[in-house]
């Protein structure tokens, strides 16, 4: 099963909601963090890693003396990776998304693909389950290819995989909550909390994903998100209040189901209510 942590906007709590549910996971749980522009979630979880390797998509490296200019390449490229002028081409091989196309449609056999770095993966164990994260190479802008091979290493079938995904709803994010279980967006009682929940909603609908809504910070701002999701008929999974020791443990690096017994039993009883939300035999509302 795996349950994706997601937010329309950064700052709502969406780091704070996965790793808490990390914290009262079963054990053998794995938390992959796919925010790789900017991970944060071992602060809170504090893994000890013991594995570290670099991610690289391939990309094209054109023999010059081989091509013969027919221009093929740059047709098929949908992302200007390649462009062909009326001489030979020309390669950016920050644009590729490697899907290889360029040198299958080369007629000459002058086009091979090298390895790009892209950011590295870092794996380890947290207390009871196993996190894994990306680290995107400054100054990269392809985060795709680094998050698919965080989400490789989710837990297997019979096991729990909980995914901190990047905010908003731009490729990454598409890329992270794509095969998701289930979907958590969490929000604030704000008008920019609601702006970007809707664009969220929109986005999990258009993906046929099943989903439901945390609102953190829940008694400040206004009633425009609770009425909203009623209206929309999504559920209201938790509400979570605005409390000072919430943010006193936050930076501290802890995260809210290590607070207290309190907090614990409600982050349990969030698990437990997306579990039975996504049995066989109850169907999601969204």
């Amino acid at each position: 099963m795996i349950i994706t942590v997601a937010s329309g906007k950064g700052g709502t709590g969406k780091t704070t909601v996965a790793t808490s549910l990390a914290t009262v996971a079963p054990p053998g749980a794995h938390l992959l963090d796919c925010d790789v522009e900017q991970p944060n979630a071992h602060l809170f979880l504090q893994p000890t890693f013991d594995t570290t390797e670099p991610i690289t998509v391939p990309v094209p490296h054109v023999d010059l003396d081989a091509c013969d200019a027919c221009g093929k390449c740059g047709q098929i490229c949908q992302f200007s990776a390649i462009v062909a002028l009326k001489t030979k081409p020309l390669t950016f091989p920050e644009l590729c998304h490697g899907c290889g196309g360029c040198s299958l449609v080369c007629p000459t056999n002058a086009i091979t693909e090298v390895s790009r770095d892209v950011g590295t993966l870092e794996k380890g164990d947290a207390h009871h389950i196993r996190f894994v994260h990306g680290r995107l190479r400054i100054g990269e802008a392809m985060a795709p290819p680094l998050i698919r091979a965080v989400k490789s290493h989710a837990a297997p079938n019979d096991t729990l995989t909980i995914i901190d995904a990047p905010p908003g709803t731009s490729c990454p994010v598409i890329e992270a909550i794509r095969h998701s279980d289930y979907v958590v967006l969490v929000t604030e009682p704000t008008p920019f909390g609601l702006h970007d929940l809707k664009l969220a909603v929109d986005m999990a609908r258009e993906l046929d994903l099943p989903f439901g809504v945390v609102i953190n910070r829940a008694d400040i701002g206004d009633n425009r998100v609770v009425d909203y999701c009623q209206t929309q008929n999504i559920d209201i999974l938790l509400q979570i209040p605005h409390d000072r020791r919430i943010a006193e443990a936050y930076s501290k690096g802890q995260p809210p189901a290590r607070l207290s017994p309190t907090y614990a039993n409600m982050f349990t009883q969030l698990l437990n209510r997306i579990q039975h939300l996504t049995s066989p035999t109850t169907e999601a509302v969204s």
